[in-house]
């Protein structure tokens, strides 16, 4: 996969994460799909790195979409933790 494909990808799976975690985030929709974008990477690489699952090349691999959900959520949930209370 490109870059492109890794940007859209974290794109939706940050939409995804914020459906899965409703509420008002510190950062917006831009900040939102940052942090999409960021997960989807940082969830390829604990899936490659710890559950010896590297990302396939495929756009459509149920375990890529898996890791970049799951590392999108992650880091919602920790962005949440450290600046949720900035915006009230």
């Amino acid at each position: 996969m490109g870059i492109v494909s890794w940007i859209i990808l974290g794109l939706l799976a940050g939409v995804i994460a914020k459906v899965l975690l409703p509420g008002r985030d510190p950062g917006g929709l831009i900040g939102t799909t940052a942090i999409g974008v960021a997960g989807a990477f940082v969830g390829g690489w604990i899936s490659a790195q710890f559950f010896d699952r590297p990302v396939q090349k495929q756009f459509f691999d149920l375990g890529t979409w898996g890791a970049a959900i799951g590392g999108s959520f992650v880091l919602l949930v920790v962005y949440r933790l450290l600046f949720g209370n900035s915006r009230n």
